[in-house]
């Protein structure tokens, strides 16, 4: 079997000299690829670099994380824009989060619209975070209808309802990690409503650990945990589910 972890951030300061040998261990447990979200400049000549190191096997992508997004925000931009050339496979973390503070709620959808301009001109997918601001995003991509967007909903928690409603919208998917494996987390039972050819597999490590290891450092490694709880609920196998979202992900992101 073979597992993609569609969202990971191997750069994180948890992983300080451990980052080659976290994907050395999930390659060994099955997950043969890992796309490393971006979120500012801070990270980024790292992550490229881990990227660099594990070529097809790490893929990075590019984008302003909301909860990064100030008055400065087209500075972080602008810094984006180099790194075109090192083949990022998406525009992401990208997207809208009120959670701790609506204050920079209007740049948040300025940085977000620049953001799809550039996945639009450059074809490439986004991968967005979306947390306590769902309505101000539906906004925002009804303003953006026009630019024929595709991607995905990372950490995906909401319910079946905003799944269907982003098919309005294209091609989208969400991605699943370790909130699945939870005690009493909803999204087990919203997950039934999604088909599973619009589901990802994501760790989102360090964070986010699957039950039995919750309150541990994620690893990409944990996305076989992942997978088979989905497989139990959905009523499929764990091949099944592994050639499913593997393929899910290698069509959207294109490697």
């Amino acid at each position: 079997m073979e597992f993609i972890d569609t969202h990971t951030h191997l750069s994180d300061e948890a992983f300080a000299g451990e980052e080659d040998a976290a994907v050395e261990r999930a390659v060994a447990a099955g997950v043969v690829q890992m796309i490393q979200a971006d979120t500012c400049r801070a990270e980024r000549e790292a992550s490229y670099a881990l990227c660099e190191r594990h070529p097809g096997v790490v893929f990075p992508m590019l984008g302003l994380y909301p909860g990064h997004v100030d008055e400065h925000w087209r500075d972080e931009i602008d810094a984006m824009l180099p790194y075109r050339e090192k083949g990022p496979v998406a525009i992401g973390e990208i997207g809208l989060d009120y959670h701790y503070s609506a204050d920079t709620a209007d740049l948040q959808k300025e940085a977000l619209k620049l953001q799809f301009e550039l996945a639009r001109d450059w074809d490439l997918p986004v991968n967005i975070h979306l947390r306590d601001a769902t309505e101000d995003f539906f906004a925002v991509m009804e303003e953006c209808r026009g630019m024929h967007l595709r991607g995905n909903l990372h950490a995906f928690s909401a319910s079946a309802e905003v799944f269907e409603r982003m098919q309005r919208y294209g091609e989208w998917y969400v991605g699943i990690g370790g909130v699945l494996t939870f005690k009493k987390a909803h999204i087990a039972n919203d997950i039934l409503r999604i088909p599973l050819d619009r589901i990802l597999l994501e760790t989102d490590a360090p964070y986010l650990a699957p039950t039995p290891l919750r309150g541990t450092r994620n690893e990409s490694a944990n996305v076989p945990l992942i997978a088979a709880k989905l497989a139990e609920l959905k009523g499929h196998t764990i091949e099944e589910v592994a050639e499913a979202t593997t393929r899910n992900a290698r069509k959207l992101f294109a490697i």
